[in-house]
């Protein structure tokens, strides 16, 4: 029975390995590379590089950034006293393409999830305290998943934030409970924006 060479069998292997590809999916990522010229080959390993070696946090607001700040915290036209609460990089980026926000956000990478062990000291919260408690914030937008961890997480925030002089408000609930804002049109999410709601 033939065998795969060594290369081959390793380049499947770390196929498989990302979310959502399992092995015959894996099998054809692999054998598209094969059959690509090698300049497109190299390209997807040296982008794959670049983003491993250049990509970073932002050093305020958590989001992907490839200096000390993102381009989102180094815009100076964006309204510094509201600032909007997401899970993941990736929920800024779909509230971005609804073009209708224009404050700055904070990412908390994840949400309180007791059932997969991750706690409130497994966010950012210390940092958005901080940012907070600054004084220059007027209003909190809690973007976090309509999910029982979501918004068991935006709760805790609310709670945390009860102290310090700041609005806190929430989408409104044209998005549907249990959904991904990453998935959600951007329609839906511009209307969640300008009807947000007193959390």
């Amino acid at each position: 029975m033939a065998q795969l060479t060594e290369s081959v069998a390793r380049v499947i292997e770390e196929f498989g390995k990302l979310p959502g590809i399992g092995r015959k999916s894996a099998e054809r990522l692999a054998y598209y590379i094969l059959r690509v010229n090698k300049v497109e080959a190299l390209a997807l390993a040296d982008a794959i590089r670049d983003v491993r070696e250049n990509v970073r946090y932002c050093d305020q607001c958590f989001n992907l950034a490839e200096g000390e700040l993102c381009e989102i915290c180094r815009d100076p036209k964006r309204d510094r006293t509201l600032l909007c609460v997401v899970e993941q990089p990736r929920d800024l980026m779909a509230l971005e393409q609804s073009g209708t926000y224009q404050g700055l956000y904070h990412v908390l990478l994840g949400r309180i999830a007791p059932l997969e062990n991750v706690g409130p000291d497994q966010l950012t919260l210390d940092s958005l305290y901080d940012r907070v408690r600054q004084g220059e914030i007027r209003e909190i937008i809690m973007a976090t998943n309509p999910t029982v961890e979501g918004d068991g997480t935006a709760l805790h925030i609310s709670n945390m934030l009860e102290e310090l002089d700041v609005e806190v408000t929430r989408l409104a609930r044209g998005i549907t409970t249990g959904s991904i804002l990453e998935y959600t049109n951007k329609e839906i999410l511009a209307d969640a924006i300008m009807g947000r709601q007193k959390f």
